[in-house]
């Protein structure tokens, strides 16, 4: 038999973005740009700065009848680049990706039976497109409240249902503000939940994980700990913000989230580091974190190496195993952001950005495989269709 091409008008994918500040515009807006007969799903990463009641109703008048999920960012990223007080979104042919959703809407509550009923009603929602066998062919994205400290129940859970199918995702941020983070599912925005969305597709993708940190001989050891607010209070049995100060060799008063993005942390587990990254100095000299940490646990200064060279060396990889890439949905950790800001580089991270379709936002955490990671770029990337 001959081979036979697979025609894609668009190839499946479609990217949109808005600088406009009023919902109203910002949604009419991604409308003009996404919306087409084969329009199936749409996800978008936006700018905490809207009017998110406004947004909501906007976007549910310009896309009615096309299901939508999102969330709030510490930063976009668009198809141009690095992008603040924006909405960057991503529109899904329905004949090349087969796409159900659901919310967590009590992550304090969520448990492996709920993730095993949510993982089947997810998995029969995909197969109703006939698409491609589930497995090998599917990937899930998870969007977290990034300030519920509740990310790790959920993770656990969905690791452990979702079996052999690789998941990544971020939580949700609020411009750098730590006050109110928010998904979107179903026409609101919701705080305190989380959503899980299975993704079927017969193109190649590899789901992706990578940061620019080592380690150094530098421990600290938490010793006092208050694990439901993931706040450290003693490192060393010292207070935990004054021993950091002095590890990092700067005054207790000039912590701040600059110095924690060039001076990270992180767990090691078997072989690997993952980054634990410290989120705020509170005024009893305690540390709270992004990540949950726990009594005992050694945390290893990590030295930072090159973003840059770390990002060239993902993607040459990527492009290797899947050949020239249609997008990468990319979960970019904040404090990498402000280390771009703050030492320079950002036009060389963009241009490698551009290249290689990135879309995403800036996020309070990231997610891979169960684990629950800081300072981490995590995503999904998906290769440009072949010929069968």
């Amino acid at each position: 038999m001959g081979l036979k091409k697979i025609s894609f008008d668009n190839e499946g994918i479609t990217t949109a973005f808005s600088f406009a500040k009023q919902a109203e515009a910002a949604a009419q807006d991604l409308a003009q740009q996404l919306l087409c007969s084969d329009l199936g799903f749409v996800l978008f990463f936006c700018s905490a700065e809207y009017d998110l009641p406004a947004l909501s109703k906007a976007l549910e008048a310009e896309f009615f009848g096309v299901p939508l999920v999102g969330c709030t960012s510490a930063g976009e990223i668009t198809s141009e680049g690095y992008a603040r007080g924006c909405i960057s979104a991503i529109g899904f042919d329905h004949r090349h990706f087969s796409i159900a959703s659901v919310l967590i809407d009590e992550m304090e509550r969520f448990s492996l039976y709920d993730a095993q009923e949510l993982v089947e009603n997810l998995i029969s929602d995909c197969r109703g497109n006939s698409l491609a066998p589930i497995k090998d062919h599917s990937f899930a994205l998870t969007l977290l409240d990034g300030l519920s400290s509740r990310e790790e129940v959920v993770l656990a859970a969905l690791s452990a249902a979702l079996g052999s199918i690789p998941h990544f995702g971020g939580s949700a941020g609020d411009d750098n503000h730590l006050t109110h983070t928010h998904v979107y599912y179903d026409g609101q925005f919701h705080n305190g939940a989380a959503v899980v969305v299975l993704i079927n597709t017969h193109l190649d993708f590899e789901v992706f994980t990578t940061h620019h940190l080592q380690p150094s001989s530098e421990k600290l050891v938490v010793t006092k700990v208050d694990s439901d607010s993931r706040r450290v209070l003693e490192f060393n049995a010292e207070p935990a913000a004054k021993e950091y100060a002095r590890l990092i060799g700067c005054r207790l008063d000039e912590l701040d989230m600059h110095l924690f993005a060039s001076h990270p942390l992180a767990v090691k587990i078997s072989e690997n580091y993952y980054p634990r990254a410290i989120q705020q100095t509170n005024p009893d000299q305690s540390l709270t974190f992004y990540c949950a940490v726990e009594n005992g646990i050694v945390l290893t200064a990590m030295n930072t190496t090159s973003l840059l060279e770390n990002v060239n060396q993902l993607f040459q990889g990527l492009n290797q195993r899947l050949g020239e890439l249609l997008i990468t949905i990319g979960c970019d950790c904040f404090l990498r952001r402000l280390e771009i800001d703050s030492k320079g580089g950002q036009a060389a991270i963009e241009e490698v950005l551009r290249k290689q379709h990135v879309v995403g936002f800036n996020t309070y955490g990231e997610q891979c495989n169960g684990m629950h990671i800081n300072q981490t770029f995590t995503g999904v990337a998906i290769g440009r269709p072949k010929y069968a």
